[in-house]
């Protein structure tokens, strides 16, 4: 049975040491966001997650959804689960205040997120969906709408979903065929299928908030004729109670390899009523809203994943006895050594913690430029964390998915055959991480979307931006001798990335192809020099607290250690990569399709 404690410790350094967010208390969100608020925050968001979510994590997986009479029920003890969550005010963690919310930081709702889905994957999906539709009402929503949604989205009475894809487009939106034909009073008749809507229907919440894509009857083809709409499952009277069930059905649920607790649902519409949200026709402007909000929860997910897979592999690896240490017996009254002692075994956890901590960082700096960029009171440095969030949101997502899969691959390795075992939960884990890469745009889009819209930003000045904020690092502390190991490292990998720019800027208008022969290389060059980044800001805080002799000394020696291996055994593949990116796109595209 595998078992989840929550990083409480690791979050409380981010916050209060790393990225001190009490400077940013001239944001809203942060005025009531005070360090012990924020510690008795994640020590709560930790009961919840580790007694109420992570203990039907697996029999949830097992049993999975139910589609009976048209109704989805969910595993058991999960709308039991649900309720506390809700009961708690948890919904509305972050939301605006307004309509019931507590306002808090994005950066406490990261962490929050982070909990939710080691502990229980599929349960966290339902209201990390509502999340992401009710964001999307609040910022493109009209007054009434925003009144008659936000409400009961907030204190997670209703939840929400995403309707994006159908059974002949996913990524290529423009040849959507879901049509709204509009009616007198002003609202629409929604008619179309919508495939792998996840939390399309469930029995956790009392209304369900739809928001489709669809084409108005007589909008232009492709991307420039498609709007978005508020679809709730049930009809809402004037007054705010419910009325007859609207149209829009389950018509089957997907057969998947992970998540099985989480509905992933075909859905019908048929002359459902549906509300315009936003200016019609363009409805792709509104949905990116909920599309980035939801890459950088999916980016957590790959964290997420690997921090629970990470914590079991270790348990068994310090339990588990089999052979003796190379260097001779560690506990020689012992029948044999624990295998964590092996080598091999180490690289394998190492790798995971480096990647772990290193993401979870990089999460609370993604989280602290949404806030930045909703709630700072200067406009150019609104500007500035949404150009650079933009920029990086399809690296973290990418980035964090591979390595999501990867660490649940390494802890399954760990326990050698009882990782291949059911009960031990890792192939769980390695079952649900798979999709990750894959939904809220695939990870090569991600790559295509990084080198082809986000390199180009303003003329190439975002990426300039970050370049130059993270040469001001090494600037600023490669005369500090216990730094120099990762300053000169770190700025020659920040080196390998600039001239691999470069070579794309020089190659790829000659040839896209090269692009996209590139785009994956450079997306993980780029993950790669960012982590490194975090790393050596974590190591300078580390060696600065251990030199006024505060924290926890084994803690912040920890991390020093964690951030040596990361520039030893994982900086290093920045060499490769750049050699990868300037091979071009010769040999990838020289064979005949028919060779393949």
């Amino acid at each position: 049975m595998p078992t989840y404690h929550a990083p409480v410790k690791d979050y409380k350094f981010l916050m209060h040491n790393i990225f001190n967010l009490q400077q940013y208390n001239d944001i809203e969100s942060y005025k009531e966001a005070t360090p012990d608020l924020i510690d008795a925050v994640l020590e709560e968001a930790a009961k919840l997650t580790e007694n109420i979510f992570q203990p039907i994590n697996q029999s949830g997986g097992k049993e999975g959804c139910l589609l009976q009479n048209g109704t989805v029920s969910t595993p058991k003890g999960f709308k039991e689960a649900y309720d506390h969550f809700r009961e708690g005010g948890w919904q509305g963690i972050t939301s605006d205040v307004k309509y019931g919310g507590q306002g808090l930081p994005r950066t406490l709702g990261i962490a929050i997120s982070e909990m939710m889905v080691s502990s229980n994957w599929g349960l966290a999906m339902y209201p990390g969906l509502t999340d992401g539709a009710a964001e999307t009402i609040h910022t493109w929503g009209t007054e009434e709408q925003k009144d008659t949604f936000l409400p009961k989205m907030t204190s997670g009475e209703w939840s929400g979903t995403m309707n994006l894809t159908e059974p002949h487009c996913g990524t290529d939106l423009g040849l959507l065929r879901t049509k709204a034909d509009p009616n007198p009073d002003g609202s629409y008749n929604i008619s179309g299928t919508k495939i792998f809507i996840s939390a399309g229907d469930h029995d956790l919440t009392e209304n369900i908030i739809h928001l489709v894509l669809a084409r108005i009857t007589g909008a232009p083809e492709g991307m420039n004729g498609i709007s978005l709409f508020i679809v709730p499952k049930i009809t809402i009277n004037d007054d705010g109670s419910l009325g007859d069930r609207n149209g829009v059905t389950c018509g089957s649920l997907e057969e998947k390899m992970g998540i099985h607790s989480n509905a992933t649902c075909l859905l019908n519409y048929d002359n459902a009523k549906g509300y315009l949200i936003g200016i019609e026709n363009k409805g792709m402007r509104a949905m990116f809203t909920m599309m980035n909000e939801a890459r950088l929860g999916v980016a957590v997910q790959g964290l997420a994943i690997a921090e629970v897979a990470q914590q079991n592999a270790a348990d068994y690896a310090r339990d588990r006895i089999q052979g003796r240490s190379l260097t001779g017996a560690k506990y020689p009254d012992a029948a044999a050594d624990p295998i964590i002692v092996h080598p091999d075994v180490r690289r394998m956890l190492m790798t995971t913690r480096a990647f772990s901590e290193g993401a979870r960082a990089l999460t609370i700096w993604g989280a602290l430029q949404v806030d930045i960029s909703k709630g700072a009171a200067d406009e150019k440095t609104r500007e500035g964390a949404s150009d650079m969030l933009a920029l990086l949101t399809p690296v973290l997502k990418s980035y964090f998915t591979d390595q999501g899969v990867d660490a649940a691959s390494r802890a399954m390795q760990c326990l050698g055959g009882h990782g291949y075992i059911t009960e031990w939960g890792m192939e769980q884990f390695l079952r649900d991480a798979r999709i990750a890469p894959i939904y809220e745009g695939t990870n090569g889009i991600q790559a295509m979307d990084l080198v082809g819209r986000k390199l180009p930003m303003k003329n190439g000045q975002v990426i300039k931006d970050y370049f130059a904020m993270i040469q001001k690092f090494i600037d600023d502390n490669k005369e500090n001798k216990e730094m120099q190991r990762y300053t000169t490292l770190l700025e020659k990998s920040l080196q390998r990335q600039q001239a691999a720019t470069m070579w794309l800027m020089q190659n790829a208008m000659s040839n896209p192809d090269h692009a996209g022969a590139a785009a994956h290389y450079y997306l993980n060059l780029m993950a790669l020099v960012f982590m490194g980044y975090i790393w050596a800001t974590m190591a300078l805080k580390a060696q600065e607290m251990l030199a006024a002799n505060e924290g926890d000394k084994e803690y912040l020696n920890s991390k020093i250690i964690t951030a040596n291996f990361f520039y030893t055994h994982i900086l290093p593949e920045t060499t490769a990569l750049r050699i990868k990116i300037e091979a071009g796109a010769d040999d990838v595209m020289a064979l005949d399709a028919h060779s393949f």
